[in-house]
């Protein structure tokens, strides 16, 4: 789900529709889940000053400080995200709670979230489509376990997304309120959240070609070796050239199980690669990109000639 700073500023109702889940995916719980969750976290934050929301009032009302707090924020170094696929990944968490609050109320819920820039004016946010499970350790500790629910078709992401995001994570205990109902009372209701806790790299899907020919060669011959850098794009959800990109060459001898780095390349303004190399023995040829921080490394697929 996306939440655009630039956006909430203009209408408050944002950040009440940004929570709800993609309608490619949409099932009741998930909707629901972030609907709620939307309902609370844009008035705590509006009621607090924090730009991102300040469409909103505090004479709306703003749910009370829950006394929550969170730790151990544990997440993949790196979530890879493509064009289309729905993509998850597991965080877990300790929260904290003081004796007062109740985890264990069938209306206490926690959840993780990622977002892009600051804690108190995110430029993207992302969640989960359900709460966290969590197992109490002790009378004022739990270790909770979520998810970071991504749908790139729905457009949750923009290019400039990719890179850096820091981990945060909330607690809302409803106290019997129920945010669908026309008497509902947000001040009766409880609410924490925190961050940063943790980071993450949000990253653009990459795939790398190649093909070696001719094939078979003879021995001492030229070889070329082409092939194709390219990455998401998630504002048109199709794959683009990764263009000025160092890519290396490699070479593995036929039986063997290492590859050679030969020499390093850049792609073009489309993101293709070209290259020679003198036949000398049987083996598999691939290109080899390092990665940056907005789009993971790979390794093409070794494309196998014949020396004859």
């Amino acid at each position: 789900m996306r939440i655009r700073a630039t956006v909430a500023a203009v209408s408050g109702a944002l950040a009440l529709s940004a929570l709800a889940v993609p309608a490619a995916q949409a099932d009741g719980s998930a909707s629901s889940y972030r609907a709620d969750v939307a309902k609370v976290l844009h008035a705590a934050h509006a009621a607090s000053g924090k730009s991102t929301y300040t469409a909103a009032s505090p004479a709306d009302g703003a749910p009370y400080a829950l006394n929550v707090t969170f730790s151990n924020f544990k997440i993949a170094s790196a979530v890879k995200v493509g064009t289309t696929n729905h993509v998850s990944t597991t965080v877990t968490y300790t929260l904290t709670h003081g004796a007062d609050v109740d985890i264990t109320a069938d209306d206490f819920l926690t959840g993780p979230y990622i977002y892009k820039g600051s804690f108190d004016t995110p430029d993207n946010m992302l969640f989960g489509d359900a709460p966290a499970t969590c197992t109490a350790t002790s009378s004022t500790t739990a270790t909770c376990k979520g998810l970071i629910d991504v749908y790139p078709a729905e457009g949750e992401l923009f290019n400039s997304d990719a890179g850096t995001w820091h981990g945060a994570a909330l607690a809302i205990a409803y106290n019997g309120q129920d945010p669908n109902s026309d008497s509902f009372d947000i001040t009766k209701v409880g609410y924490a959240d925190q961050g940063p806790l943790g980071t993450t790299l949000v990253q653009r899907y990459s795939k790398l070609t190649v093909n070696a020919s001719p094939e078979p060669v003879r021995k001492g011959k030229t070889i070329t070796i082409t092939g194709k850098l390219s990455r998401a794009n998630w504002e048109d959800n199709q794959y683009h050239g990764y263009t000025g990109q160092s890519v290396k060459l490699q070479f593995r001898k036929k039986g063997s199980s290492t590859y050679t780095t030969l020499k390093t390349i850049k792609t073009d303004s489309y993101g293709n690669l070209k290259t020679t190399a003198t036949a000398s023995t049987d083996g598999y040829w691939r290109y080899s990109f390092a990665g940056t921080s907005t789009t993971p490394a790979v390794n093409a697929t070794g494309d196998f000639v014949d020396v004859q």
